[in-house]
């Protein structure tokens, strides 16, 4: 490979991106012995807004136990979990369930915590089992080939390694790099998601609340959330709703009070719309299985679900399993094995999770009249029957479809 300006140190592994996804995948390393190097663009200490992943799943929790002890705990104690559910059809609830408290020892089956407060622990963790952190570092330029990586970063370093993990997020270089764009759609209707913090002088019911067409905002629904700190609330706009209506100062003062108590009104923290992504990359590695794609690098799905950072935290331990065993195995085509089969898994899994939130959107929007038929007749028996109250409280999450092979795997 051509030497290029600066430092031409080769790594056996380099990730790029410092998000849920790479500091897992640098944990993962350490863990299994090897040396962690994370290349990131943003500064040191760089606070990115709004609770964005704000839902770590069981799974996830363990996940990072494993790779880090003591750190599924630590984010857990951090986080908040609520044990009480409840959807609304048109202002009647037609559904609620509380679990009972938690009893057991052990890592809880959820915590609700904004991906700062997560990130920041992880980084806690990564300090401390020295994990090395390039800041200000923003890989633009990659080319892979038998032997390795090269990366050349904004200022013309160059960067050698002999795998690269991409956990450089949506917009990835490194994915247009080795030519592997995401395919899928997203949603035609615009979701406005709004942070806002506790009200101490009126307090809420740590509940999770959802509205089918909510009388107040002209029955468009409601997604109403609890995390440490403060609550989310995501509105589904219709198709020709004018976002900037209701992500306005004016707009989020007039429709919030509406869905939440008065005061609510006066205390957004962060506002943002996104449309429903259901996109998965063509091909998770490259033509010479040197480069591993993880986390929205790989794939974008909606918050609803919590699907995003709960399978990026997979795909990077998974890409670190795949990595560790090339580097040891007898052979080039030992080597490539390994990564392939990471990126059949991973894809198998993305394309689950893909089916997932495609089936959540369909019930949500309600395009088709059969949907609009059965959800309005589930919603008119919900009271006397409660499966089918418990259905309507679920799919807007993504109802659970039937796994296959690598998909038991996908959280």
């Amino acid at each position: 490979m051509s030497a290029a300006s600066g430092p031409t140190t080769r790594h056996p592994v380099l990730v790029v991106g410092a998000g849920p996804a790479g500091l897992s995948a640098a944990l993962a390393l350490r863990a299994a012995g090897l040396p962690a190097v994370v290349l990131d663009k943003r500064v040191a200490d760089t606070v990115r807004p709004g609770s964005r992943a704000a839902y770590l799943h069981g799974a996830s929790l363990r996940e990072l136990e494993r790779i880090s002890p003591g750190l599924g705990h630590d984010i857990a104690g951090n986080g908040l979990m609520w044990s009480t559910k409840r959807s609304f059809w048109a202002g009647r609830e037609i559904y609620a369930r509380t679990y009972p408290p938690l009893h057991r020892e052990g890592l809880p089956p959820f915590t609700s915590l904004p991906q700062v407060r997560t990130e920041d622990l992880m980084a806690t963790a990564c300090a401390k089992q020295k994990v090395e952190f390039h800041w200000g570092v923003e890989a633009t330029q990659a080319t892979s080939g038998p032997d390795g990586v090269r990366l050349v970063d904004s200022s013309g370093t160059e960067w050698l390694a002999d795998y690269v993990i991409a956990a450089d997020g949506s917009r990835s270089p490194l994915r247009s790099a080795i030519g592997s764009p995401l395919e899928g759609p997203r949603s035609r209707n615009t979701f406005v998601v709004v942070d806002l913090d506790d009200d101490p002088a009126h307090p809420m019911p740590v509940e999770r609340v959802f509205h089918y067409h909510h009388p107040k905002v002209g029955g468009r629904n409601v997604l109403i959330v609890p995390f440490a700190g403060g609550w989310r609330v995501d509105l589904n706009l219709l198709v020709d709703d004018d976002s900037g209506r209701y992500v306005s100062p004016e707009g989020l003062r007039h429709w919030i009070p509406r869905v939440l108590p008065a005061s609510y009104g006066e205390r957004v923290r962060w506002v943002s719309t996104y449309r429903f992504a259901q996109q998965v990359a063509a091909t998770f590695t490259d033509t010479h299985r040197r480069v591993l794609l993880t986390g929205e690098a790989s794939h974008l799905f909606a918050p609803f679900g919590a699907r995003g950072m709960n399978s990026s935290i997979p795909d990077a331990v998974r890409a670190v399993t795949a990595v560790h065993a090339a580097l040891s195995a007898h052979g080039a085509a030992e080597a490539e094995a390994e990564i392939v089969r990471f990126a059949e898994e991973r894809k198998e899994a993305a394309n689950y999770n893909r089916a997932c939130a495609s089936s959540a959107l369909e019930h949500m929007l309600a395009e088709r009249p059969s949907i609009r038929l059965r959800r309005r007749a589930a919603a008119a028996v919900a009271s006397a029957g409660l499966k089918a109250g418990a259905w309507l409280d679920a799919a807007p999450y993504g109802p659970k479809l039937v796994q296959r092979g690598a998909a038991r795997t996908s959280y």
